[in-house]
């Protein structure tokens, strides 16, 4: 799952974003489930993709389903669960040199999801 590199994205500044998503699907829905393991996972991510977590906040909903974000130095990293449908979303907005390529690659080696499909686009700020 390797995301499509560009020369602008190797040399991105402040002046530049990149959002990728990663869509996931499991077969152990278990995991969609559960709150520590998912920020777990989430914080472990973000630290080898090289960002820095300054904040963190979670909900549980009724069917067990988890929304979680991390706030970073160099935006954000979240994830939102469908456990009924054994799905989860994983969105990251990087500024600078954050690898998203990393970080969803410690998603699934740490979450094992049987298939995933992976998206993002520059945005640029200038």
């Amino acid at each position: 799952m390797a995301l499509p590199r560009t020369v602008e994205q190797e040399h991105a500044g402040v002046g530049q974003m990149c959002s990728a998503s990663m869509d996931a699907w499991f077969a152990e829905v278990a995991v969609l489930t559960d709150e520590q393991r998912l920020l777990t996972s989430l914080r472990d991510a973000a630290a080898a993709g090289g960002a820095t977590v300054v904040g963190q906040a979670s909900a549980v909903f009724d069917n067990g389903a988890v929304t979680a974000v991390l706030l970073l130095a160099e935006s954000h990293l979240s994830v939102h669960t469908w456990p009924e449908y054994g799905y989860a979303s994983f969105d990251v907005l990087t500024c600078g040199k954050l690898s998203a390529e990393r970080i969803f690659a410690r998603l699934e080696s740490s979450l094992e999801p049987v298939r995933t499909k992976v998206r993002q686009s520059i945005r640029d700020l200038a």
